[in-house]
């Protein structure tokens, strides 16, 4: 990388309106340290109390969850790499993206479990989020209760996608929340 390189990422950044990227593996710290310069990039942001709360608890979550899954998976630093960004689309709606590795078989619930919650209205969201709430809590499952929250919170349906990743049987797994 050079110098026009960064001017370039910049740009694109700026015509994207993006907020703010981390592109690494996760720890607890950083999550935290990324989520104060969140929380003050939106005070000063002039975002209402209620879409930084939503913004931040996104992030919380999304992160939380791609920290645990490469922790369960023993995965190393590289292979735990994961990406966030959160910016501003054009309708001026906050969106939170992620983006990490997943194995085959866990790619192919999530997305259905996804695609299940697209099909949700408010009313619907919030009747999953109680009957999740009062089932016993399944060690390792994933996906629950706080991609449910997460839906909830959007202003729009949840995307996502997969990708195959070079050399591995792997999938890049994407999500974009709008809120």
């Amino acid at each position: 990388m050079n110098h026009d390189d960064l001017r370039l990422i910049r740009e694109s950044f700026d015509d994207k309106r993006i907020l703010l990227c981390f592109n690494g593996p996760f720890s607890q710290g950083l999550i935290e340290e990324i989520g104060s310069a969140l929380r003050t990039y939106l005070s000063s942001d002039a975002a209402t109390s209620s879409a930084l709360a939503d913004v931040f608890g996104c992030y919380i979550e999304i992160t939380q969850n791609i920290r645990s899954y490469a922790q369960s998976k023993g995965y190393d630093d590289v292979t735990a790499s994961a990406i966030v960004v959160i910016g501003r689309n054009a309708e001026r709606r906050y969106e939170v993206l992620a983006g990490n590795v997943v194995e085959e078989q866990d790619a192919a619930r999530l997305m259905t479990r996804i695609e299940a919650l697209q099909g949700m209205d408010k009313t619907q969201l919030k009747t999953a989020y109680k009957e999740q709430l009062r089932r016993p809590a399944t060690p390792g499952a994933g996906a629950g209760l706080g991609l449910i929250d997460i839906a909830r919170k959007a202003s729009a349906p949840l995307s996502c996608s997969l990708r195959d990743t070079p050399n591995t049987a792997r999938k890049f797994f994407s999500l974009r929340v709008v809120i």
